[in-house]
């Protein structure tokens, strides 16, 4: 009896086997729980009470503001409080800070708080900065652009004044930037991002003078930055995916680099996702463009037209070119937002003509297999379109049509009817209809 009762006591000196896990394992549990929730952490033994202060990364941002919010935590200076503590307590570098500024809070002293928070991170090694601002814009310090190691900077209304003298983010290879002014006396500064890889602005203003060297460059989105400097930004030749809308008619703009579609494509040897509305479009085809081009657009597989007018003869003449020159494209989907709420409206019958026209495409698309039509209103140029692509894509598997919501039901009804009779290239193709 006496030996049964001691093989089954707990000795204090049994094993810790949360204490004792890997390293690594520790820190990817504790970068996966928001602030408060590794803080907690503390009590789990004597080994956890302070490896909150060491953790690696320390993420301000809405559900954790949200979540304090509702109890009332961030009354007169909680929010500042909250992150001085820990700022304080931290040990070792922070190689990720996440800060989200929550609407209606203001700092008392012009940021003067979030600018020494900035200051503490340049310090330690901060290899990712995400900062989102729901208030007045945040002029970035000097500080932020002496963080030398950052690999990846992510910016929310901010006022982006680099000093005149910067050696640049030479580690950066991910920058997204969202509602920037980059100021206009920036004075031709140049910042030299040699390892960057992904750059994407968003309603940014002064773009024209965001001046970088980028020749590493693999992905480029530029949302409703009508003056950025393309024609700087497409010279790389690692180029594989880019987005450009403008969302407005480009004569609206100042400072606006000209370029044409052939210009543009030719520097392009290893696309393979372009994403274009019609704004930009229609700026790159403001010259007569020809059928073929000097260099095929050989690497060129999924393409994207967003409210390109297909009754517009120019506009169309543009998208045959891009078919017609890209031998390898697999993916082609035409989308219409009308975001354009003074649309222009042509006359269908120089388009409709050119569709019907022998040779109007003059090659087969072999490697096409999937189209996406969205928001079809059924203009005949639109179904002339469809016509053609289904009569041109032997390796055709998935044609999707989704008609606009302000058609009738028998306008919806006669449209199916007309595109089921059009004679199909691919015995596989399948066309998904729906409204």
């Amino acid at each position: 009896m006496t030996e049964n009762h001691s093989e089954g006591l707990v000795t204090c000196v049994e094993e810790d086997r949360i204490s004792n896990l890997p390293k690594h394992l520790i820190e990817s549990i504790l970068e996966g729980l928001p602030v408060p929730d590794v803080v907690k952490t503390s009590i789990l033994s004597k080994k956890w009470r302070y490896r909150w202060t060491k953790m690696r990364a320390l993420v301000f941002d809405k559900q954790f503001f949200r979540k304090y919010a509702k109890y009332g935590a961030f009354g007169g200076n909680g929010f500042t409080r909250i992150i001085n503590k820990v700022l304080i307590l931290h040990k070792g570098p922070i190689s990720k800070f996440l800060l989200h500024i929550p609407p209606k809070y203001e700092f008392d002293d012009s940021f003067e708080e979030v600018d020494q928070w900035m200051m503490l991170l340049s310090r330690n090694g901060v290899r990712e900065l995400i900062l989102t601002d729901s208030n007045q814009r945040y002029e970035l310090p000097s500080y932020v652009f002496s963080c030398l190691e950052l690999t990846k900077l992510k910016l929310r209304n901010c006022f982006f004044k680099p000093p005149l003298k910067i050696e640049g983010f030479l580690n950066l290879n991910d920058l997204e930037l969202w509602n920037i002014d980059f100021r206009a006396n920036l004075c031709g500064t140049q910042i030299n991002l040699p390892q960057l890889k992904k750059l994407s602005m968003s309603w940014c203003t002064n773009v024209y003078n965001f001046n970088i060297n980028a020749t590493k460059l693999q992905a480029l989105i530029v949302i409703r930055c009508p003056d950025a400097m393309l024609l700087r930004l497409l010279q790389s030749p690692y180029l594989t995916l880019i987005c450009v809308s403008f969302q407005k008619p480009i004569e609206d703009n100042v400072q606006v680099e000209k370029t044409t579609l052939p210009i543009m494509l030719s520097n392009l040897r290893k696309i393979v996702v372009l994403y274009l509305d019609g704004f930009f479009f229609k700026a790159l085809i403001a010259e007569k463009i020809p059928k073929w081009l000097p260099h095929p657009v050989n690497s060129l597989k999924r393409l994207f037209f967003v409210d390109v007018k297909l009754d517009d003869l120019d506009q169309l003449h543009g998208a045959l070119c891009l078919l017609r020159n890209s031998p390898k494209l697999e993916s082609l989907s035409v989308m219409s937002f009308n975001m354009n709420p003074q649309a222009i409206y042509y006359d269908v019958e120089p388009a409709s003509n050119h569709l019907e026209s022998p040779n109007c495409l003059d090659c087969r698309l072999h490697r096409l297999q999937t189209v996406k039509i969205e928001c079809l209103e059924g203009s005949k140029p639109e179904l002339l379109f469809i016509k053609l692509l289904l009569a041109h894509s032997p390796s055709l598997q998935k044609f999707t049509i989704t008609t606009s919501r302000a058609l009738n039901a028998k306008k919806i009804i006669d449209i199916c009817k007309d595109v089921m009779r059009f004679p199909r290239a691919s015995r596989k193709a399948e066309v998904i209809y729906s409204s």
